[in-house]
């Protein structure tokens, strides 16, 4: 259910949309929602998001509808909300910029087999 005090998506968008949800049951944990090809690919975060130079498992949940940006409930609240922008890719990483509520960061997803590597770069925009 959407609450009507949930954060607007900002209209001006330079790339595809992303949400943080910060997701309290059924243990904490942060949710990466990235929109791609009409969907939200999602990943799960146990520890939270890494610091500078620091990795944390990424877990891939099912994708989610586009619906899904800007929900919360009780349990779970948007902890940034923003637009992506990808820099390269292959079969097994992602390097992609959120550019969010502050200043942007950077990142890298790698595949590791079932799971992924959620890494903040030390190189950083």
């Amino acid at each position: 259910m959407d609450r009507p005090d949930a954060p607007p998506l900002n209209a001006a968008l330079t790339g595809p949309a992303f949400v943080l949800h910060d997701h309290r049951k059924p243990r904490p944990h942060f949710d990466l929602r990235l929109e791609e090809r009409g969907v939200l690919r999602s990943w799960a975060v146990p520890r939270g998001l890494p610091g500078l130079g620091e990795s944390r498992l990424a877990v891939p949940v099912p994708d989610h509808e586009l619906e899904h940006l800007t929900y919360t409930d009780e349990h779970k609240s948007i902890a940034d909300i923003g637009w992506w922008e990808e820099h390269s890719r292959t079969e097994r990483r992602i390097v992609f910029t959120l550019h969010g509520r502050a200043a942007p960061v950077r990142y890298v997803l790698v595949h590791t087999g079932p799971d992924w590597l959620l890494r903040r770069t030390t190189e950083q925009p």
